[in-house]
């Protein structure tokens, strides 16, 4: 759960008092109906079986309003996809319906939640494990990124490279680690996600690796103090003890 808490303009008020008005009503948008309600009147026994409080309905309208709003697909590209919902997760916890997902924002997502929201329709895109038929491998035949790149991507790094930034994958872009410039070629294997800012470190001398999976950013030698390599802030599992086996 994620704690908010703030002050609207007169302007952000008037659009949601109609928005609740409509959505925000007992019956509406209501998540534990086995089909809630999110256009037209209520039935009275979905009115009558609502037992949210305002702030529990005026929640879920909000839900409601940011899914038509990336089901519409009028709100175009962000850097090379579509603006949508990305997680990644894996088989295993998928088929169990346990664990949890990461959104490309850096949201834990549990299981149920994550299954409910794929449940509506494909704008919410999951990477599952190793295998697509997304092309991968583009040698210099183009200098952006595929669809099918970006989304693994966004799997395996999450955000920005760069140890200490926290830039999650939505505001990323994607870094050739050997330079497009100098015959670099746009594989996955040779390129990471990083924000707008350290993307442009490598014209200042820092050298990118990715060694088992895993990127390091090496500083230049003037600057470069055995500061930590790899960011581990959007994957603090990394800095987990291995478990002991033969542990009693």
């Amino acid at each position: 759960m994620s704690r908010i808490s703030g002050w609207a303009t007169p302007e952000l008020r008037a659009t949601m008092e109609p928005v609740n008005a409509k959505l925000a009503a007992p019956g509406m948008c209501n998540p534990d109906d086995e089909q809630p309600c999110t256009s037209g009147t209520p039935s009275q026994a979905q009115i009558d079986a609502d037992t949210r409080n305002v702030g529990q309905r005026q929640h879920d309208a909000l839900i409601a309003v940011g899914r038509s709003a990336l089901s519409s697909g009028e709100l175009g590209q962000h850097n090379g996809l579509p603006v949508t919902v990305i997680v990644s997760t894996t088989v295993q916890d998928l088929e169990k319906a346990t664990g949890s997902g990461v959104s490309a924002g850096g949201t834990l997502l549990p299981m149920a939640d994550l299954i409910r929201m794929a449940s509506h329709a494909i704008h919410y895109l999951v990477v599952f494990d190793k295998h697509t038929r997304e092309p991968l491998y583009l040698g210099r035949t183009k200098r952006l990124a595929s669809v099918g790149q970006r989304i693994v991507l966004h799997s395996r790094d999450r955000g920005c490279t760069k140890p200490g930034c926290t830039v999650p994958g939505y505001g990323t872009q994607v870094h050739h680690v050997n330079g497009w410039a100098t015959g670099a070629h746009t594989n996955i294997d040779e390129e990471v996600l990083a924000c707008g800012a350290d993307n442009r470190l490598a014209e200042e001398g820092w050298t990118v690796t990715i060694r088992n999976g895993v990127v390091e950013w090496i500083p230049p030698p003037e600057i470069d103090v055995g500061q930590t390599r790899i960011n581990y802030f959007h994957h603090p599992e990394r800095l987990l003890a291995p478990k002991d086996d033969d542990a009693a």
